[in-house]
């Protein structure tokens, strides 16, 4: 959470005040000199270099108990610490009272349909109105689920502004037991995506290691396979229907990583429509002028989010040993965007 909390921090230091500590790092024995901004931007996920100059100028970043500045080159054994001027946050889940779409449930675990919008874990500042504290409340008469103890509720996760299925653990075994089906990839998944351009094969294959992108922290990008940045990651797709500018297709994962399907069709030129973070807010098909544009922005607000949707969902059931799978009707936003395609592309020569 310090990597969030960085990027809230006031940049005014009153002398005197009391300070906090919410991160405390020790340098390996073999690192070699390195300015600590540098140092520490490797290190956090959701702060920029930036930041952490100005965190380091305020006097919230200290090495051996003593202010730093950003130019400071660390050295093994270091204690850095940051020292911010409030407690930590308190990130107890608490159960709150939202709907959830439960498509199955039974003792071991729980099926949940996600909303685009509906964030699924607290952190990067959505505190509050999460899935898993829809969870909470859900489970708060069954004794045995702590929606605080990390061997119980989710398996996986999906972006916030992606719709679909997720599955929630009530058991510290039915946790275990599907857990070990995602690692060993025998789950089943596929998405439905919107993306932009069209697509001269039928089916194809994305490999491409997933890491967190070096000029955009809140982004993922692509490096070859093999690589020793990001991870491996396989994407199969297949055109379901063409509408000439963009395609709708179905996703199967063979990793979970983040942002996997948008970094990946980003990657091979054909970003998901709607998708602002991976550059599907601009027209990257056909005219940019006249009756078209006007259609492309209506449809942006038709479906402001990444269009993609977890589909399906397959995996064995962890007691009863049976395969269980499940499927979700694509969402009223997709459904209305994709109608209006269709509208589109019969009532208009493709050019």
């Amino acid at each position: 959470m310090a990597e969030e909390i960085i990027d809230e921090l006031e940049e005014d230091d009153e002398e005197g005040q009391q300070l906090y500590e919410h991160l405390r790092i020790v340098v390996d024995k073999g690192q070699v000199p390195l300015r600590i901004d540098k140092f520490m931007f490797e290190k956090l996920q959701h702060t920029s270099r930036n930041r952490i100059q100005k965190a380091a100028d305020a006097g919230f970043v200290h090495v051996n108990d003593r202010p730093v500045k950003s130019n400071y080159k660390v050295r093994p054994l270091d204690v850095i610490t940051l020292m911010l001027d409030r407690p930590q946050y308190d990130s107890t889940i608490e159960a709150e009272d939202i709907p959830l779409d439960i498509v199955y449930e039974d003792n071991e675990l729980m099926v949940i349909n996600k909303p685009a919008g509906l964030v699924v874990h607290p952190g990067c500042g959505n505190y509050h109105g999460t899935l898993v504290n829809a969870v909470a409340w859900h489970l708060r008469d069954l004794p045995s689920y702590n929606p605080n103890d990390p061997e119980v509720g989710l398996v996986h996760r999906i972006d916030k502004d992606t719709s679909g299925l997720l599955v929630v653990a009530k058991t510290p075994d039915a946790k275990t037991k599907l857990g070990v089906q995602f690692f060993n990839k025998t789950t089943h998944r596929s998405y439905n995506a919107l993306v932009w351009g069209n697509f001269t094969e039928e089916e194809g294959r994305i490999e491409g290691n997933i890491g967190r992108d070096p000029k955009d922290r809140l982004r993922m990008a692509v490096f070859p396979p093999g690589s020793d940045i990001g991870k491996s990651a396989v994407t199969h797709y297949r055109v379901i229907e063409r509408f000439g500018y963009v395609t709708l297709v179905e996703c199967i994962l063979e990793t979970g990583r983040t942002h996997q399907i948008r970094a990946h069709m980003k990657h091979i030129g054909h970003p998901l429509f709607s998708d602002e973070r991976y550059g599907g807010t601009t027209i990257l098909r056909g005219n940019r002028t006249g009756s078209y544009r006007q259609f492309i922005e209506n449809c942006f607000k038709l479906c402001p989010r990444q269009v993609l949707h977890a589909r399906t969902l397959g995996f064995v059931h962890p007691k009863t040993g049976k395969q269980m799978d499940f499927t979700s009707p694509l969402p009223d936003d997709m459904e209305q965007l994709i109608a209006r395609w269709r509208k589109y592309i019969n009532g208009n020569e493709f050019k």
